[in-house]
């Protein structure tokens, strides 16, 4: 009995000196995030990095009649169409061409879809996704982005729903398109970084340039009628 606890000492004294460096003090975090906005108090939140990256490689999809949710921010800056309309269901909004939610889109009508970040915020995202396949032309493309890792939208603005993986993603959009293309995108570092409220701006180029997809921050979906 002697001998077996010397040598359990004798081994907890080894690990203690050649522990890897991560075990040997918990990293300190902080209780509280610097900003419970995604960071827009603080500059560009770090999940639009990943956004506009997909819509800029993307671009070429954005032609013809195209269609955006509440305003044309992206359509107007990566695309090239030759008409834009805006669905929003607030009867107020000054931009809006279709009153709404994605169930009043006209049938068969739009070349280009941006959804982005807006499907974690309808009842069913399937209805929805089946709504923009409806509502685009043959050969009209759908990109869409959800959230991933992410905090909750502040309550007093939209019903937060839905978080998604890239898989669950690709399970919605096939119920509507074939061969969805879905990617993941973020790591640990930047998750844990929106999650405090960091801006975009605060991390170094590298933190952003790597995808990890056991921590998905962004999700992306490009689909196509056929």
């Amino acid at each position: 009995m002697r001998a077996r606890a010397a040598l359990g000492r004798a081994y907890a004294r080894a690990w203690e000196r050649g522990r890897p460096r991560s075990a040997r003090a918990t990293p300190w975090l902080p209780p509280e995030p610097a900003s419970r906005r995604y960071g827009l108090d603080r500059g560009v939140p770090i999940d639009r990095v990943y956004i506009e990256r997909f819509l800029e490689r993307h671009a070429a999809d954005l032609r013809g009649r195209g269609v955006e949710i509440y305003e044309p921010t992206y359509l107007e800056r990566f695309g090239a169409c030759e008409r834009v309309d805006v669905l929003d269901a607030d009867p107020d909004a000054g931009r809006a061409t279709i009153r709404g939610d994605l169930s009043a889109l006209p049938e068969a009508s739009f070349d280009c879809f941006v959804l982005t970040q807006t499907l974690s915020l309808v009842e069913d995202p399937v209805a929805a996704l089946r709504d923009a396949h409806r509502a685009l032309r043959p050969g009209g493309v759908l990109l869409a982005t959800v959230p991933g890792i992410s905090q909750i939208w502040p309550p007093d603005a939209f019903p937060d729903l839905w978080r998604f993986t890239a898989e669950g993603l690709r399970r919605a959009a096939a119920h509507a398109f074939a061969q969805p293309e879905v990617a993941a995108h973020g790591n640990v570092r930047a998750a844990a970084a929106f999650l405090y409220g960091l801006a975009a701006h605060e991390l170094a180029p590298e933190d952003l340039a790597r995808d990890d997809e056991a921590y998905p921050l962004v999700v992306t979906l490009r689909a196509v009628r056929r």
